[in-house]
C-alpha cells in the first residue's frame, strides 16, 4: 500500500489505446478545443464591444462563455497531450489540481444556469420591471455566489480526499481526474467521501435544477396568457438557446457524475461531452439562434474590418 503522499503519479488510460485512433481523435479534439476557444472568446468580445448587448442577459451570457473557456481547458490540454504520450502519467497534485476545477467549474455554470432561469422568468413575467429587478448589483451578486458556493464545495472535497491512501494500483480508467475515478483505487474507507460527493452532487445537479424547471414552469404558464402567436413565439424564441443549453448539460452530467463509474464507452462520451463538446457548442447556440448577437457581430465587423477591405 502507498499513501498519496508516497505515490508520485497516477496513469490515465484515456480514450483508447490503438495508435491509429488515437491520432483520428488527437486530431478531432484539438479542432474542438480550438473551436471552443475561439467561440468563448468571440462571445467575449463581442458582448463587451457592443453597447447595445450591455444588458443582464448578455452578463450572464459572457459569464458562461468564460467559464466554458476555464471549463474545457481544465482538461482538453491534458488529454491531448497524453494522446502524444506513451507514458500517460498525470502527477497526485496535478490530478488533484485538475479534480478541484473539474468539480468548481462544473458546480458554478450549474449555479449560473439557474441564475441565466430566473432571468429569462424575471423579462418574461415582468418586462416593465426587468430593468429594475435584475440590477447590476443582483447580477453581479448571483455571479460571485455561483463561483463562492462551487468552489467551497470543490475544496471541501478535495480536502477529504488528499487524506486516501492509495493501493498499489494506480491506473484511472478515465481520460481526466474526477474524483468518483480517484476513489476505486483507494485502500481507504471512502463511504464519507461518496457520501459527501453524493450530496454536493444532489446539490449542484437536482438543486439548481429544481430553480430551473420551477423558473420554466412560470415562464410557460406566463406565455400560456399571451393572446398573440407571435408575442407567445418571440417569448419561447427567448428561452430556446438557454433551454438547449440546459438540457446539454445536465444530460452529460448527470450520467458522468451520478452513476456508478464504469469506465465504459459510453461513459467516456458523455463525460467528453460534458467537458469539451458543450463548452464548444454553447457560443454556437447563442449566436446561430440569437439576432441581437448575429446583428452585434455585423456591427463589429463592418466598424473594425470593413475599412481594411
Amino acid at each position: 500500500m502507498k499513501n498519496s503522499s508516497a505515490l508520485s503519479e497516477f496513469i490515465l488510460l484515456g480514450l483508447s489505446s490503438d495508435p491509429y485512433i488515437q491520432a483520428i481523435l488527437f486530431v478531432l479534439l484539438l479542432l474542438i478545443y480550438l473551436l471552443t476557444l475561439m467561440g468563448n472568446f468571440l462571445m467575449l468580445l463581442v458582448i463587451t464591444a457592443d453597447s447595445n448587448l450591455h444588458t443582464p442577459m448578455y452578463f450572464f451570457l459572457r459569464q458562461l462563455s468564460f467559464l466554458d473557456l476555464c471549463h474545457s481547458s481544465v482538461t482538453a490540454p491534458k488529454i491531448l497531450e497524453n494522446m502524444l504520450s506513451e507514458s500517460k502519467t498525470i502527477f497526485v497534485e496535478s490530478c488533484f489540481a485538475q479534480a478541484f476545477f473539474v468539480f468548481a467549474t462544473g458546480g458554478t455554470e450549474a449555479c449560473l444556469l439557474a441564475a441565466m432561469a430566473y432571468d429569462r422568468y424575471v423579462a418574461i413575467g415582468s418586462p416593465l420591471l426587468y430593468g429594475q429587478v435584475m440590477s447590476n448589483q443582483l447580477c453581479v451578486g448571483l455571479v460571485w455566489v455561483s463561483w463562492g458556493l462551487a468552489f467551497v464545495d470543490a475544496l471541501i472535497n478535495i480536502l477529504l480526499a488528499v487524506n486516501l491512501d492509495f493501493c498499489e494500483e494506480q491506473t484511472i480508467a478515465h481520460f481526466s481526474c474526477e474524483l468518483s475515478s480517484l476513489f476505486p483505487l483507494s485502500c481507504s474507507d471512502t463511504s464519507a467521501n461518496f457520501t459527501l460527493l453524493l450530496c454536493s452532487s444532489v446539490f449542484h445537479f437536482f438543486g439548481t435544477l429544481v430553480m430551473i424547471v420551477s423558473s420554466y414552469v412560470r415562464i410557460v404558464s406566463t406565455i400560456l396568457r399571451v393572446s398573440s402567436t407571435t408575442g407567445r413565439s418571440k417569448a419561447f424564441s427567448t428561452c430556446s438557446s438557454h433551454l438547449t443549453t440546459v438540457i446539454l448539460f445536465y444530460s452529460s452530467g448527470f450520467i458522468s457524475y451520478l452513476l456508478p463509474t464504469s469506465g465504459s464507452s459510453l461513459e467516456m462520451i458523455f463525460s467528453l461531452q460534458y467537458s469539451v463538446i458543450t463548452p464548444m457548442l454553447n457560443p454556437l447556440i447563442y449566436s446561430l439562434k440569437n439576432k441581437e448577437v448575429k446583428a452585434a457581430m455585423a456591427r463589429i465587423f463592418r466598424k473594425y474590418f470593413n475599412p481594411l477591405l
